[in-house]
């Protein structure tokens, strides 16, 4: 059995970590464990074996709650998180799945000089993902798109609200994969797993122009509820829905894991951690690999109280976050000097 691993909050408050029984009923606690951070630094720190291994370790013998009430009493955590939020960097890439099999034909095509002068700038990465993404191994692969979308401050835990920005212009679902890693000691960066995330975004103002594609990013995301240990399934079959008054008013099916990407992760993987900056001993990175299906692409738009639904078999219970608009923003910023 993979191991899933959930963090979420006692009825008393205190922190908790369980494993995700295989029907998702029951949760194992792990004795004299609170944070799966804690634990995954603890293991780096005496040179185990292996995370799972210190898992399984501590399972035998454990007290057992019930998942359900966990998640109707709101008690859940991010699966993976920092004691310091602003040490947790969220980050992701774009353009990295196939999408359907029209267009990867067409990407195959040769072009005409004409035609590869009217490619957009999101088409010619999309082109050099295909041709470069999948490096030889040793061997460096294309760059994919990067993004930041903030820090430990921006993640929301499952069940709880996604917050838009009052000056938002839309407020979009993005079902995707998330490589979830922490910094060793020696500044080696190590995966501890992977998590289904909603990585959430403002497309209208992506739309405008790519050059804006920065600020749609700098929004909340939410991952989890569950870490999956171990590597990540290589075609991952998925389905992304939004509830507006208890009714599905969108659903569709996704595909993500390397099968139906065109990058490879390690590919993905080097070219965010070759920067020295992100190979910080003790941070946590939080890194979505991107997705190619969108409800705003069929015409969707959400509105407050709908509710997002991300779910894929092999990643234990769906991940759901309503959505709320805020109110007010913060108006004018005035910066004082000093």
């Amino acid at each position: 059995m993979t191991l899933r691993l959930v963090q979420f909050l006692t009825q008393d408050g205190a922190r908790r970590v369980g494993v995700a029984a295989e029907d998702a009923r029951t949760l194992t606690l792990l004795p004299g464990v609170e944070r799966v951070y804690d634990l995954a630094m603890a293991v780096l720190a005496e040179g185990g074996a292996s995370l799972e291994a210190a898992v399984r370790a501590r399972m035998s013998g454990g007290e057992s709650v019930d998942y359900e009430a966990v998640v109707q009493e709101k008690r859940l955590l991010p699966p993976l998180d920092h004691p310091e939020p602003s040490r947790c960097h969220i980050t992701g890439t774009g353009l990295t799945h196939l999408g359907s099999a029209d267009t990867r034909d067409k990407m195959h095509k040769s072009t005409t000089a004409a035609e590869e002068a009217t490619l957009t700038d999101s088409m010619r990465m999309f082109r050099w993902g295909l041709e470069g993404g999948r490096p030889a191994a040793g061997a460096v692969g294309a760059q994919p798109e990067w993004f930041y979308k903030g820090n430990g401050h921006f993640v929301v835990p499952p069940e709880q609200p996604l917050v838009s920005p009052a000056f938002a212009e839309d407020a979009g679902e993005e079902p995707e994969l998330a490589g979830l890693y922490v910094i060793a000691p020696d500044g080696t960066p190590v995966r501890i797993g992977f998590a289904l995330g909603n990585e959430f975004s403002d497309h209208v103002t992506e739309r405008k122009n790519y050059l804006l594609l920065a600020h749609s990013k700098l929004r909340q995301s939410s991952f989890g509820p569950e870490l999956r240990l171990g590597p990540a399934p290589a075609d991952i079959r998925g389905t992304s829905r939004i509830r507006r008054d208890g009714q599905i008013v969108w659903e569709k099916p996704f595909l993500t894991g390397e099968a139906n990407m065109s990058h490879s992760l390690a590919n993905l993987e080097h070219h965010h951690f070759k920067y020295a900056e992100h190979r910080i001993p003790g941070d946590v990175h939080v890194h979505y690999f991107g997705t190619a299906t969108l409800s705003f692409a069929d015409g969707m738009r959400t509105r407050a109280g709908d509710v997002f639904e991300i779910e894929a078999p092999e990643f234990g219970r769906p991940l759901r976050n309503p959505l709320r608009v805020a109110e007010n923003g913060a108006g004018l910023v005035r910066v004082r000097a000093l």
